[in-house]
């Protein structure tokens, strides 16, 4: 029993025995590796430290260094004093050495640009003369042999491009030429694949993206756990689009591959999480507006009405409706238009929408025309139908990239629900109703916990507002909190859309027109003189009784005196 106690303590210290001995050895500038091996090191700016790998096999022409970290930069070089065409520095960065005749011992400099201490981790790669290399037809970054990927986000879309491939040769022959032709004895053959891989869902430490960078970094760790996007040949351009995923880290990396000999090679893999860790406004853990906040809470709160009770009070529920179109308008024409602050956008958002849905309202009361009220719940609904369609894998195939072909086929989608629904026009709002406003719980959620849901109907707003936005691949990720949001949303949908078709499946499909109701009313408390409502007084009779009443109230008192009585 008293192992069983001591056990955990053991552990404990045997770890930190092991982690202070790896520490001890960087910091005495010495750092000995193994292939494929990770090692932690810590860096600083004053002392560099020595990576040295030994005994390298014969078979080995190349060897593929690369040093990660989580926020701040790392410089990584061939000498000790580094210059830019034998020096890599950023959070993942990597060099490649091509190996000489009878070498066995290979040696790079670690050190951090930054005045502090940097944990990062290293490890190497080794390949052989058949293997392609990653880089080596570089010709726009200043290394000669570049296996990086270089990657360039803000809050819409993600960037990554990298350098072409060359083929693998034997240690001390010439490398292929990269432009002697296109033939299959050129790196004209090569082939690339990108990957993606997600971390954890809301978890922005260290640790668990050093650890993770592990299942992206070898060739058999990418294919197994990583997500392959898109496979590119070598006469398209080796530069790729994402959506950006604020505040969810994301790991990219490229796996060149010879068809001839099919061996294949990996680059150093990039990760990002679309937003800064170290920034004082707008970091990573302040991401979330409280505009945005405030805006989609109280939008939510009124959705769950409609959720539930929607259809039988048809005004709240066409105000709804009337609110959504206006508003998404609206801030369609302030973002593109004006140079508008976000929250200003916002304000002006809500304000067009209250317009819009009253405006809506106010349709329906004097004019009462049902199909053309359902054409705007259809085409909301239409709409959001098409947004899930094309938020599936289906949304990046490449026949979408063309504008024309997208926007034709989500329009023809948007109205097919209208069009089809047409004959039941009562069906159709309830089924909006349960839809969309369980969906406005789901986009009040997301303004506080991640959830990939929310990019349902946001990347179609960024494909409105960024022209660039089309060639953007929107995989994201699906992991426990969008399955339980999921779930949440459903039982919400499905439970309103019942409890309203039961409620209403008795009752007339519409109210009648608000219109005619009133003016029969007015005719009749004219024309009925035995209806009390017949002697109530006009309007304006009555405010100015009420204004009257007003003003006795406030009128000051006269003082009592001497009275006469009346002589008669």
């Amino acid at each position: 029993m008293w192992f069983v106690r001591l056990f955990p303590s053991a552990l404990l210290v045997l770890a930190l025995v092991c982690r202070r001995e790896a520490l001890v050895s960087s910091s005495a500038g010495l750092l000995e590796l193994t292939l494929d091996k990770f090692r932690n090191v810590l860096l600083n700016k004053t002392i560099p430290v020595e990576a040295v790998i030994r005994n390298i096999a014969s078979n080995v022409t190349v060897i593929i260094f690369q040093v990660h970290s989580h926020q701040k930069n790392v410089t990584i070089s061939f000498d000790k004093n580094s210059s830019a065409n034998s020096s890599g520095t950023g959070v993942d960065t990597g060099l490649v050495s091509i190996l000489r005749p009878q070498q066995s011992v290979c040696t790079w400099y670690l050190q951090s640009p930054d005045t502090s201490q940097v944990l990062s981790t290293a490890v190497s790669f080794a390949y052989s003369e058949r293997d392609p290399i990653p880089g080596g037809c570089n010709l726009e970054f200043n290394l000669e042999v570049d296996p990086n990927i270089y990657l360039e986000y803000n809050l819409i879309d993600t960037r990554i491009k990298f350098a072409p491939a060359n083929l693998g040769y034997a240690r001390g022959a010439n490398p292929p030429v990269c432009d002697s032709g296109t033939g299959q004895n050129s790196r004209w053959r090569l082939h690339y694949d990108i990957y993606q891989y997600f971390l954890p869902e809301n978890d922005l430490l260290e640790t668990a993206l050093l650890n993770h960078l592990r299942k992206m970094s070898d060739v058999q760790s990418v294919r197994a756990n990583g997500i392959r996007l898109v496979s590119l040949t070598t006469d398209e351009k080796t530069s790729v689009h994402f959506s950006s995923l604020p505040g969810q880290g994301v790991i990219y990396n490229v796996i060149v591959w010879d068809p001839l000999w099919n061996t294949s090679a990996a680059y150093v893999p990039v990760h990002t999480y679309a937003c800064s860790l170290t920034a004082l406004v707008d970091n990573c853990f302040s991401l979330r507006r409280l505009s945005t906040k405030i805006f989609f809470t109280t939008f939510a709160v009124l959705g769950l009405f409609i959720c539930f009770f929607g259809h039988r009070f048809w005004k709240t529920d066409l105000f709804y409706m009337g609110f959504i179109v206006t508003g998404f308008i609206f801030f369609v024409l302030f973002a593109r238009i004006t140079s508008l602050s976000y929250d200003v956008c916002l304000i002006l958002t809500a304000v067009a929408g209250l317009v819009g849905g009253l405006l809506l309202v106010a349709y329906w009361w004097r004019f009462g025309f049902v199909l053309l009220c359902m054409l705007v719940v259809g085409l909301v609904l239409g709409f959001f139908f098409s947004s899930v369609i094309f938020f599936t894998p289906l949304g990046d195939y490449k026949v979408f990239r063309d504008d024309a072909v997208f926007w034709v086929t989500f329009s023809c989608i948007a109205l097919m629900v209208p069009i089809v629904f047409v004959g039941c026009p009562r069906i159709l709002n309830i089924l909006a109703c349960g839809i969309i406003g369980s969906y406005s719980v789901v986009l009040a959620i997301a303004c506080y916990l991640y959830t990939s849901l929310a990019y349902i109907t946001l990347d179609l707003l960024r494909r409105i507002l960024n022209d660039d936005f089309s060639q953007a691949y929107t995989n994201v990720p699906f992991q426990t909190n969008d399955f339980i949001i999921l779930a949440v949303w459903g039982m919400l949908a499905v439970g309103g859309i019942m409890v309203q078709l039961r409620r209403e499946r008795r009752e007339v499909p519409f109210p009648p027109h608000p219109y005619r109701i009133w003016k029969r009313e007015r005719e009749r408390r004219i024309t009925n003189i035995l209806d009390p409502s017949h002697h109530i007084p006009p309007l304006r009779e009555r405010i100015h009784n009420k204004l009257s009443h007003i003003k006795e109230f406030f009128r000051k008192e006269q003082p009592a005196g001497e009275r006469t009585p009346l002589l008669l």
